[in-house]
């Protein structure tokens, strides 16, 4: 039978690589030269972005404070806090590519290349910073971190 903590775990890694799947193909979808067809996917692809960073949330903090090691392990250690910080700056800025996705959507047109290079940067900043997000988790689940 599967414990509540080994479930919790299966289901935030689960949760995490998908919505770096999702995340990276908006990066190959948002492209120069998009058409109106190509938009109708992406504010699809976009919605799993925010249902999966919500359940990663749910379930993350589900994992810390009903889990094995509880949320006093967690709530003292910085790179637990890192991880959070992190994925909150990674949430907002998915912010503006997702209002400029249901603009696109609503204009019924493919969008400007110009309008395309203001949403292609938020996308860039966000691949490189996910990384850092299982780096922290695994100082964190070693130990490090802990104040």
């Amino acid at each position: 039978m599967l414990d509540l903590d080994l479930a919790l775990a299966i289901l935030h890694h689960f949760f995490v690589f998908a919505l770096f799947g999702v995340l990276f193909a908006e990066f190959v979808v948002v492209r120069r030269g998009m058409d109106a067809a190509a938009v109708a996917r992406l504010v699809p692809i976009d919605a799993w972005y925010g249902v999966l960073a919500g359940l990663i949330l749910i379930v993350g903090f589900s994992r810390a404070i009903f889990a094995a090691k509880g949320w006093a392990y967690y709530a003292h250690n910085a790179f637990f806090w890192a991880k959070i910080g992190t994925f909150v700056v990674i949430g907002l800025l998915s912010i503006p590519p997702t209002l400029a996705y249901l603009r696109w959507r609503r204009e019924s047109t493919s969008p400007a290349d110009a309008a395309v290079a203001k949403v292609r940067p938020y996308l860039w900043i966000q691949v490189a910073l996910f990384p850092l997000l299982p780096a922290f988790a695994a100082a964190m689940a070693r130990g490090y971190g802990e104040f």
